[in-house]
């Protein structure tokens, strides 16, 4: 088989992996000797827990994340010039999706490596799924700024968004902002705007509701620390 760069997607937190992800993943990862990876230890967690028999000291891990230099973001794909497949991680979900994992495809891409993206969750499609909002026209805008004028600026320019284009909006914060971010939206929005939280998808304590601004007042649930999704919608 040709040399590959197969993109691996982890479970979204403390989730069974048979629950999330198909077993053909783990034939796939069983013989790969090099990963690059957001976080070396959780990584190697991750892999123990998908096949217990794996060597972890036999692997080679890269370690990809905002402080990765250019020059050595260059180098990680050196296997694969030598016909040596290689996985790509993220810490969770989806490589490459609002990660630093694309950086590493487009370079693969341009030097016309295969590329190879595996079956698993992405909390940005199960949250639209969820919803009950537009899936056929949806944008994702990852963080909103931290400045408060502008986050607040974003927001009512996305919500204007939803009405004149009917295009869902999509976006996050740090998860110990969350219940902040929440309050602004109800503060924000129009009362008669639909609101959507998606947390902690796929997990034990999964939560996923949809009501109008005006009646989610009052009503927020506690998102403190917990990985969440805003959707936004008319």
């Amino acid at each position: 088989m040709q040399a590959s760069l197969f993109l691996i997607p982890v479970p979204l937190g403390e989730t069974g992996h048979r629950q999330v992800l198909p077993d053909y993943n783990r034939e796939i990862i069983l013989p790969l000797r090099h990963f690059i990876v957001e976080n070396i230890r959780t990584a190697r967690r991750f892999l123990k827990k998908n096949e217990p028999s794996i060597c972890i000291d036999d692997l080679t891990f890269y370690e990809l994340n905002k402080h990765t230099s250019a020059e050595d973001i260059a180098g990680f794909l050196t296997p694969l010039s030598q016909g040596i497949s290689m996985g790509l991680l993220s810490e969770a979900g989806c490589p490459a999706i609002a990660d630093p994992g694309a950086d590493i495809i487009a370079i693969a891409q341009r030097k016309g490596y295969r590329v190879v993206p595996l079956v698993g969750p992405s909390s940005i499609l199960l949250s639209l799924m969820g919803s009950g909002f537009n899936g056929q026209s949806f944008a994702f805008h990852g963080y909103l700024p931290i400045d408060a004028a502008e986050r607040n600026k974003t927001l009512k320019k996305l919500e204007d968004r939803i009405y004149k284009e009917h295009q869902t909006q999509l976006f996050i914060e740090t998860p110990y902002r969350n219940n902040k971010l929440a309050e602004e939206i109800l503060r924000t929005c129009r009362p008669e705007t639909k609101l959507c939280i998606a947390s902690n998808l796929t997990c034990a304590d999964e939560y996923i509701s949809t009501k109008t601004v005006s009646a989610w007042k009052g009503k927020l649930p506690d998102l403190n620390k917990k990985p969440t999704i805003f959707l936004i919608y008319r």
